[in-house]
């Protein structure tokens, strides 16, 4: 029996991760992999963006694609639970100093309020939303499925987790545990207290949105947007998809030590680092404490695989001039 001090009363006004953002400095190149390799559908075009879904999600697009010059996050997003969450979490965004304002959506997205955690990274809230409808040709014969089987390139469903790199992990943290009421369910932490890595989510989901330390002088980057598919073996596919296709590897395929995914990591064409991603764990006890690791427990590395290469925590997009990374 637990006769642990009972925690506050939980906020749980986040919903899910929702729509997402991306800039590309090749939108061609771009295209080729998330609608090619990855499988996934244009929905809409409009000049230089382009909105699109993988076939298991339900809303109408969660990813938009724009030609800039340089590659990196536009935003992330989260759908809330209802239009009275929506109020109640800007109402106290602006009441701590940190509102931002509310910015019109495309194609089936009602409103959103936009503002910026404390590394600089943008977010976006909203709730109004337009449902994916399968036309024919596209009709599940099971009715509470989205679509059908899709079955094009690596076939990913949704999108599983963003990992944003931050100065200060720890700040990023508290922000999003402290406004949001997310659990946190790893951390990597300094003896100094500070922080290297964060796994946070909004439901039993291992992880939605991580932290991990940005080891250069920049902020608001991205590390890696994550996409899941239901099988091991899937990813194991998705790797030879990549390799037939000429696109770098980068890390995996491979099991990693913090929630316990299986993952093989490239990096689009234009730039935009991409995991294909299966597993992890559910964490059902409401009064679970995360689990803290040290530096010297974490360099253990208790997952398996090909060692991660170095690159694998300087890069980001968008990219910082090599001279300036930092040795932490």
């Amino acid at each position: 029996m637990n006769h642990q001090t009972p925690p506050p009363e939980p906020i749980r006004e986040l919903a899910h991760l929702g729509h997402h953002g991306l800039y590309t400095p090749d939108l061609d190149g771009s295209l080729w992999y998330f609608v090619d390799l990855l499988g996934m559908d244009i929905v809409e075009r409009e000049g230089s963006t382009v909105y699109l879904r993988a076939y298991g999600d339900y809303e109408r697009w969660t990813l938009r694609l724009s030609q800039r010059e340089k590659p990196g996050l536009e935003y992330v997003s989260w759908r809330m639970w209802s239009p009275q969450a929506l109020d109640r979490r800007v109402e106290w965004l602006e009441k701590h100093g940190l509102g931002g304002s509310w910015v019109t959506q495309e194609y089936g997205k009602g409103p959103a309020y936009q503002f910026e955690d404390p590394d600089g990274h943008v977010f976006r809230l909203y709730y109004e939303t337009e449902n994916y409808v399968a036309p024919e040709g596209k009709k599940p014969v099971i009715p509470v499925n989205v679509q059908a089987y899709a079955g094009r390139g690596a076939n990913v469903h949704h999108c599983d987790h963003v990992n944003l790199l931050a100065q200060d992990v720890r700040a990023c943290r508290e922000f999003w545990e402290e406004a949001f009421g997310l659990r946190s369910y790893e951390i990597i932490r300094r003896a100094d207290g500070s922080e290297v890595g964060a796994w946070m989510s909004s439901s039993l989901q291992g992880h939605e949105l991580i932290y991990t330390q940005d080891n250069t002088s920049g902020n608001g980057r991205l590390h890696h947007f994550a996409y899941v598919v239901p099988t091991r073996e899937e990813v194991l596919r998705a790797s030879d998809i990549f390799a037939d296709a000429r696109i770098y590897i980068e890390a995996g395929p491979s099991k990693h030590t913090a929630i316990q995914g299986f993952y093989c990591y490239t990096r689009e064409p234009g730039g935009n680092r991409i995991e294909v991603a299966n597993g992890g764990y559910f964490v059902f006890a409401p009064d679970a404490e995360p689990y803290v690791w040290n530096l010297e427990e974490w360099s253990q590395k208790p997952g398996w695989g090909a060692p991660i290469p170095p690159q694998f925590h300087l890069y980001g997009t968008p990219v910082v001039d090599p001279e300036k990374e930092l040795v932490r």
